[in-house]
């Protein structure tokens, strides 16, 4: 009977153990463009100029070794479109500038990958007439430097960054064409 019951509660310890719970502390994203929720101003869209907005981010975990971002539209008709792929964005860095250069690198070593538009760096909102498209801007605060060339996918991305999200932020505003 004694045998048993260590056999059974061996078994939980490493089913716990296999489940690691992982904290991820919030950050709080903003942008001096829009407020949250709030309409893109037309020059970080496809009917203006096209560049990335500024944002800005407070509430970096400690640990943080690197930082990236993705900015989607899941009411895109066909589906989610992604709109920005940007990555290894150093742990120290308090925000991102307006019209952030559509480099696969930048100077300080920060990567980018391709956009729905098969484009390297930002597309900015680009809807079909009709109602008001919502577009998450996502912050990941990382506990290392990914291991990933420029380029890369969302999905490639989101791979490479399982089991290492120590922080997440939130940014959403909208974009319509009528």
């Amino acid at each position: 009977m004694v045998l048993v019951m260590a056999i059974t509660t061996s078994g939980c310890l490493s089913q716990q153990k296999d489940k690691e719970v992982i904290y991820v502390q919030t950050i709080t994203l903003t942008s001096t463009a829009f407020e949250e929720g709030g309409t893109i101003p037309l020059q970080h869209t496809c009917d203006g100029e096209d560049i990335s907005p500024s944002l800005s981010w407070e509430g970096i975990p400690h640990g943080t070794r690197s930082l990236a971002l993705i900015m989607d539209d899941p009411d895109a008709p066909a589906g989610t479109w992604v709109h920005w792929v940007i990555y290894n964005i150093p742990g120290d860095r308090a925000g991102l500038p307006e019209g952030v250069p559509a480099e696969e690198s930048l100077a300080d070593g920060t990567l980018q990958g391709t956009n729905d538009f098969r484009r390297i760096g930002y597309g900015g909102p680009c809807p079909p007439r009709g109602p008001p498209h919502r577009y998450y801007f996502k912050l990941y605060a990382l506990d290392t430097a990914l291991d990933l060339p420029a380029g890369a996918s969302k999905a490639e991305l989101e791979r490479a960054m399982d089991g290492h999200i120590i922080g997440r932020g939130e940014l959403m505003g909208r974009y319509g064409r009528q």
